[in-house]
């Protein structure tokens, strides 16, 4: 078997469970929005939208620099130092800790914070609400975050997919009863579902840890706890590579964000139609999404051994993998222009609808393009995080979207009169820019020419 088939099958191998997991993730705020609106209340479907908004933007950074770990465990675990991949658990712990009330403070606020972005008081007020019910779950959730991407470097990845399979069955069950009042409980409404979202992440910490305990998961990598776990050493080494990644990520969400409020500044037909086309991006980048996360655990594993040339081919293969998914989704998108979107609507004869369902086919061959930047991108950062290199990924997000991008959209949009399609071209470009610059940084400085960060710190 040829070198590359070997690298294909390794990252598949690791790829398939990651894309379950992402989208079981997803599923479960897709069911929280869907069980909100049978309400009927159009105001309790408008607070969760505008605060799963800021709920996203706040966590990730969070998520971020819990993802500082993930150069650690990979390459220790391939220079099978066990000593120090267990030390990067526990400071991933901590700092998941330590971030998570960070986050939980700043959801207290969510309602003052809404006020300040515009939003009416009563929308404002009930989105502070499911906001506030859900705070104490912040800092249990990046624990689990911190445990997930701990497995995941050492190449464990079914106990997470169980968990989140569970999850998604309580997490139903849970909205069902709290929204609508069964099982003997008040039906609760909006505020209902802030409570089913916040135990739900307490019941996936929980299976985690009993799993994690149950077939001791930690295997030789148990460190006692002690004082080396809040070494401030070992913690600025996690920040360092984890700071860089939380703004690359929220650099990105961000993004987003504003091209869907010029979206809305465009009228509501453009609105409705960004969001429909917003989302089957979103499903579709799932599948990169998983071929990133593979890729920090391969790479950083190889790197680890000292297989640096090795290492070198699973980022092309990586690379390779997600252009080659984004491509056939681009495919599909465009053939299917004129009727993917009617799966969002219930009348597409609607005069109304209709004219939305145009503006979409308009944007999906754009979508299309897209497409493949996208998962080129998400890989290579990916492949960067596996190295320990961080801080590119931050700059070219930086550069692609915020300097370039986004303004470009902007003008695209309004000055040149381009509406939507303005908006999509201004993203396309950004993306397309910050993929190039990652195939170039890979080209000139990757992973056959980078140090390991896996030598041992047994000191610190």
């Amino acid at each position: 078997m040829s070198l590359r088939r070997e690298e294909l099958r390794a990252l598949r191998r690791l790829a398939l469970p990651i894309v379950l997991a992402n989208l079981g993730t997803m599923l479960m705020g897709t069911v929280d929005v869907l069980m909100i609106g049978r309400l009927d209340d159009a105001q309790s479907l408008a607070a969760a939208v505008i605060a799963n908004a800021w709920i996203h933007g706040t966590v990730l950074f969070a998520m971020g620099l819990v993802f500082g770990i993930d150069p650690i465990v990979t390459q220790a675990h391939g220079a099978r130092d066990h000593e120090r991949a267990g030390l990067a658990l526990q400071r991933g712990v901590v700092v998941a800790i330590a971030a998570g009330l960070l986050v939980s403070g700043m959801w207290t606020f969510s309602e003052d914070v809404l006020l300040l972005l515009g939003q009416s008081p009563e929308t404002a007020r009930a989105a502070g609400k499911y906001t506030l019910v859900q705070a104490w779950s912040a800092p249990l959730f990046l624990v689990f975050v911190a445990m997930r991407q701990f497995l995941q470097g050492r190449g464990i990845l079914a106990p997470t997919l169980w968990v989140i399979a569970v999850a998604n069955v309580l997490n139903l069950v849970l909205n069902w009863a709290l929204i609508f009042g069964h099982l003997g409980l008040p039906a609760m409404g909006l505020t209902g579902a802030g409570i089913a979202t916040g135990l739900t992440r307490m019941v996936m910490l929980l299976g985690l840890l009993g799993l994690f305990l149950a077939f001791r998961l930690q295997g030789p990598d148990w460190v006692r706890w002690g004082r080396r776990a809040i070494s401030p050493k070992g913690l600025l080494e996690v920040l360092r590579f984890g700071l860089p990644t939380g703004l690359h990520l929220s650099l990105e969400v961000w993004a987003f964000g504003c091209a869907t409020l010029m979206a809305g500044m465009l009228g509501d037909d453009s609105a409705a139609a960004h969001s429909i086309v917003l989302n089957m991006a979103s499903l579709t980048f799932m599948v990169p999404l998983g071929i990133s996360a593979a890729a920090v655990t391969r790479v950083g594993n190889l790197i680890g051994e000292g297989r640096r040339e090795r290492a070198q081919l699973a980022a092309w293969v990586a690379l390779g993998m997600g252009a080659a998914v984004m491509g056939a989704a681009a495919l599909v998108l465009l053939v299917g222009r004129s009727w993917l979107p009617t799966l969002y609507v219930n009348d597409p004869s609607d005069p109304q609808v209709a004219g939305v369902m145009a503006l979409c086919a308009v944007i999906l061959p754009i979508g299309a393009a897209f497409q493949v930047f996208d998962g080129t991108q998400v890989v290579g950062s990916g492949i960067l995080r596996g190295m320990g290199e961080t801080r590119p990924a931050a700059i070219f997000n930086l550069v692609g979207y915020w300097v370039l991008g986004l303004p470009l959209a902007a003008w695209m949009a309004f000055k040149a009169e381009l509406g939507l399609a303005g908006v999509w071209w201004g993203l396309a470009i950004g993306l397309a820019i910050v993929a190039a610059c990652m195939l170039v940084y890979l080209r000139l400085r990757g992973p056959a020419w980078v140090a390991s960060v896996a030598e041992p710190q047994r000191t610190s």
